[in-house]
C-alpha cells in the first residue's frame, strides 16, 4: 500500500501535512477536505423515492443505462485481450499511486519547462481561490468551461459566480443541468435522468427554444447556437483532465462534442484543473487507457476528440491547477486507496441496479453510484454513511471496472467502518443485532424461517408497504415458497428427514 507523507506535492509546494488513516473505531475517517453536495446527512432511500415516483423517468433511466452496459459488453467481447488491458491499466495505476510524489514532480517539471504555469491546491477552497486569482488578475468576467467533475467536487461555479464571474458550461448535459439549477446525475452523462420533454421545457424557459419541439437534433442545435457566442467573447476557457502524462507534462482531454477544444483554443487563457490521481507514467501507457475509457463509458470504440495539451499557444497562457482535496489522505487508507485508480468512466453506474432505479441526484454529491458510495465516505463518514448500503453487493460494478477497483469489497468494508463508528440508524442497528443472533444459531434460524413464512402469507399489506419502507412502496415481495431449500434438500437428496437444529452428514 502507498504511504502518504509530507511533501507528496513536492518539497517546496506542499504546505499541509498529510495524515495516514488508521482503520478502526478509535479514529474516524472524516477528512479535512471538502466535497460539494447537498447539506445535511444524506438519506439515499428518501431521496430515491422522489425519482422512483416518476415511473416514466425510472423506466427510461433503467433501460438507457442498461443499453449502454450491453454495448460495452459487445465491444469488450470483440477484443480478445480485454482482460489483459484491464490488468495492465490496474497495475499502471497502482504503480503510479505508489510513486505519486515522484511522478507529480516529473509532471510539474516537464510542464514548467514548456511554459505552463503550475499551481498546487491542497483542498477545494484553495483550488477555487487559485482559479479566482488567475481570472481576477487578468480582469476576466466570462469563463467558458468543458465538463469537469473536479470543479463540481470543489463547488467552483457558485464560488466564482458569487464574485462576479459568469460561467458557461459548454458540455450539453452540463449546460442542461446548469440551466435547471441541478447538479450532474452521472459522471459521463450529466442529464441522463431527463427525458427529451424535460429538456425542451428547460430550454424554452431559459434560452427561448420551442417548448413543443422535442426533436433531439433541434434541442442540441438550440444549445449550440446559444453557446457559440460565449466562446468568441470569453476571456478564459477551462477544461478538466482525463489523463496527465508525467513523462511529457501533457494533459489529455477526451470528449465527444468538441467543446473542450473550443474552450482551450479560442480564449487567450486556458486553465486545466486536475486531481493528483490523474497521472500515468508515460505516453505509451496512454493507449491502454484510451482503449478502455470510451468502451467502458458509452459502449463506443473511442471518443470523438482526444486532445493533448502540453504548452501554451503563441501569445496565450496555459495554467495547470493540481488538486489534492483529500486524495493523499485516501491514499493512506489501507482498505480504500484503490478507489483512486478510477478513470471516471461511469461503467459501475451503468450496471448498478440500485443506481439505475434511484437516479444520481439521490446520492447527494458530485459522485453517485457505486464509485460515489466508496469515495464520498472518505470526505464525511457521518454525512454519507447511508451510501455503502445503496448496493446489493452483487459485484457487477467490480466486474465492469476497467481498472479493476474492488468496489463491492470496499462497499462491504465501508459498512463495517460505519457500524464501528456507530453511524447506523437506530432501527438498522437493532435489526442487525437480531439478525446476528439469528444467523449464529442454525436451530433458531430454521425455526424462525418456518414461522416467518406463515406470517408473511397472513400479514396485511400495510405492515409491509408503509411510509417507513420507502423501497417497499414500489415493489412487491415475491410469493413465499412452499419449501425452504433445506427442506427440499432433505426430501430430494437427503437420506433422512432433517429436523430443525440437526445437521446432515
Amino acid at each position: 500500500m502507498p504511504h502518504a507523507s509530507e511533501g507528496l506535492l513536492g518539497p517546496d509546494r506542499a504546505r499541509h501535512a498529510l495524515h495516514p488513516y488508521c482503520a478502526g473505531p478509535q479514529r474516524s475517517p472524516r477528512m479535512t477536505a471538502t466535497i460539494h453536495g447537498k447539506p445535511g446527512k444524506i438519506d439515499h432511500a428518501k431521496a430515491a423515492g422522489k425519482f422512483i415516483a416518476r415511473e416514466d423517468h425510472i423506466a427510461f433511466h433503467d433501460k438507457r443505462l442498461w443499453d449502454i452496459r450491453q454495448k460495452r459488453d459487445t465491444l469488450m467481447h470483440g477484443i480478445p485481450e480485454w482482460e489483459q488491458l484491464r490488468a495492465a491499466a490496474s497495475a499502471l495505476k497502482e504503480h503510479t499511486l505508489s510513486h505519486l510524489s515522484q511522478y507529480l514532480e516529473q509532471f510539474a517539471d516537464q510542464a514548467e519547462a514548456h511554459g505552463v504555469k503550475v499551481h498546487w491546491a491542497a483542498d477545494a477552497h484553495e483550488h477555487n481561490e487559485i482559479v479566482h486569482r488567475i481570472l481576477s488578475e487578468r480582469h476576466v468576467t466570462t469563463l467558458v468551461k468543458s465538463k469537469s467533475m473536479l470543479t463540481e467536487e470543489c463547488g467552483m461555479r457558485p464560488y466564482l459566480e458569487a464574485r462576479g464571474i459568469e460561467i458557461m458550461e459548454t458540455d450539453l448535459g452540463e449546460r442542461i443541468q446548469q440551466l435547471d439549477h441541478e447538479d450532474p446525475s452521472h459522471i459521463v452523462m450529466p442529464a441522463v435522468h431527463k427525458l427529451r420533454q424535460d429538456v425542451a421545457e428547460v430550454f424554452s424557459k431559459t434560452i427561448g427554444s420551442d417548448p413543443k419541439n422535442t426533436d433531439i437534433p433541434y434541442l442540441a442545435e438550440s444549445q449550440r447556437q446559444h453557446t457559440r457566442p460565449y466562446f468568441l467573447r470569453a476571456e478564459a476557457g477551462m477544461t478538466g483532465c482525463n489523463f496527465a502524462v508525467a513523462e511529457t507534462g501533457t494533459v489529455v482531454v477526451c470528449t465527444n462534442e468538441g467543446n473542450a477544444d473550443l474552450s482551450a483554443n479560442v480564449p487567450p487563457l486556458h486553465i486545466v484543473t486536475m486531481g493528483i490521481e490523474k497521472l500515468i507514467p508515460r505516453t505509451r501507457d496512454l493507449g491502454i487507457f484510451v482503449r478502455l475509457l470510451s468502451r467502458s463509458a458509452l459502449g463506443s470504440p473511442i471518443t470523438q476528440y482526444t486532445s493533448h495539451f502540453r504548452a501554451p499557444r503563441e501569445g496565450a497562457e496555459l495554467h495547470y491547477v493540481i488538486v489534492d482535496n483529500g486524495r493523499s489522505e485516501r491514499l493512506a487508507m489501507q482498505d480504500f486507496w484503490h478507489s483512486l485508480k478510477c478513470i471516471r468512466c461511469g461503467a459501475c453506474m451503468n450496471t448498478c441496479p440500485v443506481y439505475r432505479r434511484s437516479g444520481g441526484l439521490s446520492y447527494g454529491s458530485t459522485y453517485a453510484g457505486p464509485i460515489g458510495a466508496i469515495i464520498n465516505p472518505t470526505y464525511d463518514l457521518k454525512k454519507f454513511s447511508a451510501l455503502p448500503y445503496a448496493s446489493t453487493l452483487n459485484g457487477s460494478c467490480s466486474n465492469v471496472c476497467p481498472v479493476k477497483i474492488d468496489i463491492h469489497d470496499q462497499l462491504y468494508k465501508w459498512r463495517q467502518v460505519v457500524a464501528a463508528h456507530h453511524e447506523l440508524p437506530f432501527v438498522k442497528q437493532k435489526a442487525l443485532s437480531v439478525a446476528g443472533r439469528l444467523l449464529a444459531s442454525p436451530k433458531l434460524y430454521r425455526t424462525t424461517i418456518k414461522s416467518m413464512s406463515t406470517a408473511l402469507e397472513r400479514l396485511p399489506n400495510f405492515m409491509l408497504y408503509n411510509p417507513l419502507n420507502i423501497w417497499g412502496r414500489h415493489r412487491d415481495l415475491p410469493g413465499v415458497p412452499k419449501q425452504t431449500f433445506h427442506e427440499w434438500y432433505a426430501t430430494h437428496r437427503g437420506t433422512q428427514s432433517v429436523e430443525p437444529g440437526q445437521e446432515q452428514s
